[in-house]
């Protein structure tokens, strides 16, 4: 349901609010080769993301990456909606037009009560999750989640 380009961003971001800090960034060499990524493909995702203010980079030899605010600040809904937009929580599943441009008169798809409840669980789900949250618990699994 993601986009390559989400999920990719998502790794970045997680990978980047577990290692870098305030007065560290990180290279976009060093982040490809950690997550297994290529590394212009990562990089425009990045400078899109500073664009976004989730991140921010310097340039120069001690220049790079880091987090644009705390990790308990950036949530994954704001990551998906900078990326994907919200279209992923709004749109239909069978018509992928968003469920708010339905026209009352007509009768909504076969699904949609059974789905808006579940929407409602995943937008719930990404708006509550922050990064902070997500590396304290990728701690406990390192040996099986690789960044």
């Amino acid at each position: 349901m993601l986009s390559n380009t989400c999920k990719y961003a998502l790794r970045a971001l997680i990978y980047l609010g577990k290692n870098s800090g305030q007065d560290y960034r990180i290279g976009i060499k060093k982040i490809s080769e950690d997550l297994g990524l290529s590394s212009p493909f990562l990089g425009k995702i990045l400078q899109n993301l500073v664009k976004q203010k989730l991140l921010v980079s310097t340039k120069g030899p001690n220049g790079g990456f880091a987090l644009g605010k705390k990790p308990d600040q950036i949530t994954l809904w704001d990551i998906v909606a900078k990326v994907d937009g919200e279209e992923f929580f709004t749109n239909c599943l069978i018509t992928l037009e968003p469920c708010k441009t339905h026209d009352p008169s007509q009768p909504l798809c076969p699904i949609h009560s059974q789905y808006d409840k579940l929407r409602k669980e995943i937008t719930t789900f990404y708006k509550e999750t922050t990064l902070a949250i997500i590396s304290n618990d990728i701690e406990k699994f390192e040996e099986i989640v690789r960044l």
